[in-house]
């Protein structure tokens, strides 16, 4: 029994009630998605396609049949392709210097492709030539290719759009020392750029059964795909590689691209009717809720293939590693590290245990009034993690389910599965005031950076988020700004609110820091 009398049975009931009322969600405003399409959809296309499967010492069986594949599914989608097989360490620079000279003679969307063996020397990442004789880490700036050479070439060529796939994520065939790693090195995108592995930072990938390697495999299943952002065809592959190899490939992205990317650019855009958003949100709210009747891997893998990255995919990642893990799945993890110079570092959110107790220091910024707030977990069931003995509610993530004042939120995502510099979402979701009235939410997210912050509980190294929103039942714009350090807090560290009235005028400014965190 919860605070007030309501039961935990009640509670999901009058939470499922409230999924039906959004319909309104369709009167958000239009958010420009029309930007730059146009343009987008117009621009020629580069790839340079390099396959790397030759090597003397360490042979492998798919690079170039992967090479070839995608160079041809490339080219169908109007791109002009160089494709390079089994390349010397000349040939590959010559290859990739003549293929940044080209991009910065026009705003190309220029595609880089590598399949082969690949390397991660202090922090940094090479791509192998076939010519490689390493007898020691040392050899390898000499005889590899520094990816932070391709990487500052498409810089200075001011591309539009830079895509840069690497399937190199094979094991390291030539013994290591204290300087190497598995895999790649974990690096954040430049400016304009997507940056895709075949798996995550710091771990190896398959090189394939059949005729072409894992990540590849799936790459080409969805790049063709009509009507899909960039990120999209991603996450489709991401989910694809994890459900065939039981977890012990994941591939990762990091992204900084500004404008919509689309492989297949869409046929007809236009500014959505009311109608059509109705749909949209009703499509995705119902598929949500059949995954989580069905309560199985299988219908969560199904619901965020269709909306990678809907209202609801972060927790319905969160839900997937809890069952997966429950499951016996023992799932790759990025290796992340605060002495890597070349990433911010990714990670998941925290876990929060009975008896963590947070204590925050709360400043009503219009009056100037202050007061110290303690949370306290008592319970942790269901999905749900109860307060102060059912004072209040939220997700594992942290999200909001039930206020102090008795307020009831759907499902929601204010905040995400995973933290990394750069990663977008959005969410929608309704409320049901304590006297029973109706309103809905919609924040559009960004993990914008990773900042030292100071509170009272101590310094942080914390992503900072940031949210833009709308009330849309009772207009009025809301903002967000939170900072996390999932490493070591599991809520947040500090949080900032703004509220202003459809006439501008600021009705809530107020901001929480962490006076003292006590782990359970």
């Amino acid at each position: 029994m919860l605070k007030n009398g309501l039961s935990w049975r009640v509670f999901h009931s009058q939470k499922r009630a409230t999924l039906g009322k959004l319909s309104a969600l369709a009167a958000l405003p239009w958010l420009n998605v029309l930007r730059a399409h146009a343009a987008l959809a117009a621009a020629p296309r580069m790839a340079l396609v390099v396959g790397n499967a030759a090597y003397p010492q360490a042979p492998l069986n798919n690079p170039g049949n992967d090479a070839r594949a995608l160079a041809a599914a490339l080219r169908s989608l109007g791109f002009t392709v160089d494709m390079r097989l089994d390349s010397s360490r000349q040939q590959m620079d010559d290859a990739i210097g003549a293929f940044c000279d080209r991009a910065a003679s026009a705003q190309w969307a220029a595609l880089f492709y590598f399949a082969g063996h690949g390397i991660q020397i202090d922090w940094r990442n090479y791509l192998l030539p076939v010519d490689m004789r390493l007898t020691r880490a040392d050899d390898v700036a000499r005889q590899a290719v520094d990816l932070g050479t391709l990487l500052d070439g498409l810089g200075k060529a001011h591309s539009s759009t830079n895509i840069v796939i690497l399937d190199a994520c094979r094991d390291n065939p030539f013994g290591s020392t204290g300087k190497t790693g598995a895999g790649l090195s974990q690096m954040d995108a430049p400016p304009r750029t997507l940056l895709a592995y075949a798996t995550a930072p710091g771990n190896v990938a398959s090189d394939g059964d059949g005729k072409n390697g894992l990540y590849t495999e799936n790459l080409l299943k969805e790049i063709g795909r009509p009507d899909t952002r960039i990120e999209d065809v991603f996450k489709r592959v991401r989910l694809s590689v994890r459900q065939r190899s039981d977890g012990r490939q994941i591939p990762w992205e990091s992204t900084s691209l500004e404008d919509d990317f689309y492989f297949v650019a869409p046929v007809d855009m236009h500014k959505p009717t009311q109608s059509e958003l109705d749909a949209q949100f009703a499509k995705d709210r119902d598929d949500w809720n059949e995954a989580l009747q069905q309560r199985t891997a299988q219908a969560i893998f199904a619901y965020l293939k269709a909306h990678p990255n809907g209202q609801y995919s972060e927790i319905a990642q969160a839900a997937l590693d809890r069952t997966l893990a429950e499951r016996g799945e023992e799932r790759v993890r990025i290796q992340t590290s605060p002495e890597n110079p070349y990433s911010h570092g990714s990670f998941d959110a925290g876990v929060m245990r009975i008896g963590d107790r947070f204590t925050y220091r709360v400043i009503n910024r219009l009056n100037g009034h202050e007061r110290a707030l303690t949370q306290t977990v008592t319970r942790i069931a269901g999905g749900m993690v109860e307060f102060n003995h059912g004072a209040f509610m939220t997700d594992l993530l942290g999200n909001l389910l039930r206020s102090v004042e008795g307020a009831h939120y759907d499902d929601n995502q204010v905040f995400p599965h995973d933290y990394a510099v750069g990663k977008e979402w959005s969410t929608r979701f309704g409320v049901v005031q304590p006297d029973g009235t109706h309103d809905a939410v919609s924040f559009d997210c960004k993990v914008v950076s990773r900042d030292a912050i100071e509170v009272p509980a101590g310094r942080y190294d914390a992503f900072h988020v940031e949210l833009s929103g709308w009330r849309l039942y009772h207009p009025a714009q809301r903002m967000r700004r939170y900072w996390m350090a999932p490493d070591k807090v599991p809520r947040f560290v500090a949080i900032e609110t703004i509220d202003r009235a459809h006439h501008g005028r600021i009705t809530r400014d107020e901001r929480r820091e962490l006076l003292s965190f006590v782990p359970g």
